[in-house]
């Protein structure tokens, strides 16, 4: 039995002959993933298990043909909590805790790596899950240089793995359908695309006080460059707005509607352009990424992408309409436009969401479940609906916002090259030194 379990991983893990004969174990085996066939069985490892990471969990918890085997947390209050969740849900003692994300990853038992850290530890590990036969789904953002993503992004490629982005509004229809009326001319040709997310947060005590027991402080900083602990450094409030381990909302939140901005621009979002913005900074205290920006980009291809933070909002309230969200993503075109948030989608007239697709017309993939659809892609070996390549893309876009609003200059963007052409100064913080021993 145990064999053929290995053969159904190593299949999984990228072997291209025949698929074991399935055999089926019993609901008491799988705690309560029914009867399902273990050659069926996804088993998941999660690394960094806070609000979000522990929410994603849920969803896999949820998938009958995956089983949540260990986790890795360098807060120990919370591996107990979520060890705890998941022993309760399976109603076994099985899952394994760890604080070294690497010793979990060794296990050749785990098929598939949630990672939901803190951003600065994102892409080292996804590489790690990747070098070790494992299948991804990376919470957004993605790394915290376009360095770290292009390296992502050769090592998935290299290796052969599924790679999920945490960017789940690809698996709702509605976002889907908002893409695809802007793809297809539907608004007539598409000139502008708007895009606003909350902005970031300030403040945090600077003052240096010893790390409580209960978090490996050495291990949350990793490659990150050494400070002294303070009380609200590593607090799930805050950390998103230090530039050590994050780039604010303009990426951690500005991702979401800039993948869809990305998606539904097509072509004309792939050429060339000219960028620059400008930046609010805090003025106090830990956090230092900046709380709001505008920043405009212009495409070869005639296309202007503006970003902006929420308050912006007045403007965008009376283009779209009261109903407006704090993020979203609008697509104008000469015959109209679609606006697309989590609270649904609105046009400029009821016909342009009335509208049919032609036999020829483009269509994206269709998912109903991020989750589901990396699993269903582990299995398949097909690319899930927010794969490495878009979503580097994606993230890019949010990378260059923040360059240029900290330069507060006019740059030009080579999407074949990445790099900005003959400016130095915009391309040195393309990477950023890590901390030793740590490395990409």
């Amino acid at each position: 039995m145990e064999k053929r379990r290995i053969d159904r991983r190593q299949f999984i893990r990228g072997a291209t002959g025949a698929i074991a004969l399935p055999y089926f174990v019993s609901s008491s085996a799988l705690g309560n993933a029914g009867n399902v066939a273990a050659s069926e069985r996804i088993t998941v490892g999660c690394v960094g298990v806070g609000p979000q990471g522990t929410g994603v969990m849920g969803n896999f918890l949820g998938q009958k043909d995956a089983h949540v085997a260990a986790i890795c947390d360098v807060k120990e209050p919370r591996r107990q909590e979520v060890q705890k969740i998941v022993n309760d849900h399976y109603q076994t003692t099985g899952c394994k805790t760890y604080t070294d994300f690497r010793e979990l990853m060794a296990r050749d038992d785990i098929d598939v790596i949630l990672s939901a850290t803190c951003d600065h530890w994102h892409v080292l590990t996804a590489l790690e899950a990747v070098k070790n036969g494992k299948d991804v789904y990376l919470e957004k953002p993605m790394g915290l240089t376009i360095e770290q993503d292009q390296a992502l992004r050769k090592a998935v490629h290299r290796y052969g793995r599924m790679f999920q982005f945490g960017t789940q509004q690809r698996s709702d229809g509605k976002f889907r359908l908002a893409c695809e009326l802007a793809l297809n001319g539907k608004l007539g040709k598409v000139h502008t695309i708007n895009v606003w997310s909350p902005g970031s947060s300030q403040g945090g005590d600077p003052t240096p006080t010893d790390p409580p027991a209960w978090i490996d402080y050495n291990m949350w900083l990793g490659p990150a460059p050494y400070k002294p602990y303070t009380k609200d450094r590593c607090s799930n409030a805050l950390w998103w707005f230090i530039s050590d381990y994050a780039l604010g909302f303009i990426a951690g939140w500005g991702i979401h509607p800039m993948d869809i901005a990305f998606w539904g621009g097509g072509k004309a979002v792939t050429t060339p352009l000219t960028i620059e913005g400008t930046g609010t900074w805090p003025a106090s205290g830990v956090c230092d990424t900046a709380m709001n920006w505008d920043v405009v980009m212009k495409y070869d291809s005639g296309v202007t992408l503006n970003f902006t933070g929420w308050p912006t909002k007045e403007a965008w309230m009376k283009r779209y309409g009261e109903n407006i969200q704090s993020h979203g993503t609008a697509f104008e075109g000469s015959d109209g436009w679609v606006r697309i948030d989590r609270g649904g989608i609105y046009a400029s007239s009821p016909e342009i969401l009335k509208a049919e697709f032609a036999p020829g017309d483009i269509r994206l993939p269709a998912s109903g479940n991020h989750v589901r659809n990396l699993l269903d892609s582990v299995k398949s070996r097909s690319k899930p609906v927010s794969n490495i390549d878009d979503s580097v893309q994606s993230d890019i876009l949010c990378h260059i916002s923040d360059i240029a609003i900290r330069l507060e200059q006019k740059l030009k963007w080579d999407p074949k090259k990445e790099q900005f052409a003959n400016n130095a100064a915009a391309n040195g913080r393309l990477r950023r030194v890590m901390r030793a021993p740590w490395k990409l």
